[in-house]
């Protein structure tokens, strides 16, 4: 009888059959490669969710409702609270009134933020050349096709 990953006790591979290694290896390899992300992203004083979030902030071009900038995360507003709190004080976002709802509390990035924001670009970028540096051009086209046949 095979397992499944439902019934697989935790830390151990699937035992499914002849490509019973891929599925382990391709999230092995998304671990690692989250974990480098992470890894630049700290080292400029950011999480992957405040980078996220000053993203979100930028793009918008104006200070978001902590409700609209919830549903850009895809996710619920407390969690957008406790993370615009973690950016306010590290002094990344202030939080202003507004005047459509006074109940209604904006983010805007400050002056620091934006700069943290580029530092952490620079980073995933430094990371995104790293990998792209692994791989010849046909090789990034492969791994490009691969990857969406598996998504797709």
């Amino acid at each position: 009888m095979n397992s499944t990953l439902h019934d697989a006790p935790p830390g151990c591979a699937v035992r499914s059959g002849p490509d019973e290694g891929a599925l382990i290896a391709v999230l092995g390899a998304a671990d690692e490669l989250q974990q480098r992300l992470e890894d630049a992203l700290v080292a400029v004083g950011l999480s992957v969710s405040k980078f996220d979030a000053l993203e979100q902030l930028i793009q918008a071009g104006e200070p978001l409702t902590l409700g609209h900038l919830a549903g850009r995360l895809q996710c619920v507003r407390s969690n957008v609270t406790q993370l615009v709190d973690r950016l306010e004080a590290d002094g990344l976002v202030q939080r202003g009134s507004c005047s459509e709802d006074r109940r209604a509390v904006r983010a805007k990035v400050t002056p620091l933020g934006h700069e943290r924001h580029a530092e952490g670009l620079r980073a995933i970028r430094s990371v995104q050349r790293e990998l792209a540096d692994r791989l010849d051009a046909n090789q990034r086209a492969q791994l490009l096709t691969l990857l969406s046949a598996l998504t797709g």
